[in-house]
């Protein structure tokens, strides 16, 4: 019998109340299922569960849903990330 491996991988609930926090952030760094790591300004839409990051600095935009997120850190106001 193996053991249940400890995932890093966030709840859709608590992602969802993140990404809602999210406006008084300068900068968020997602974490997708898939691999990638994305930082940037958002954009959320909370009544479809899906948004936009946006990173002026690489002119890249891309567009997720909350099940496509594995992980979320923000940056506060005034914070260097």
């Amino acid at each position: 019998m193996s053991t249940p491996k400890k995932s890093r991988e966030l709840v859709p609930e608590k992602i969802y109340d993140m990404l809602l926090n999210a406006r008084t952030a300068d900068k968020v760094v997602m974490h997708f299922k898939d691999g990638r790591i994305i930082g940037g300004a958002l954009i959320f839409n909370p009544f479809k569960g899906t948004g936009r990051l946006i990173n002026i600095e690489q002119e890249l935009s891309v567009d997720f849903a909350v099940d496509d997120i594995r992980d979320l850190k923000l940056s506060a106001k005034g914070a260097s990330v």
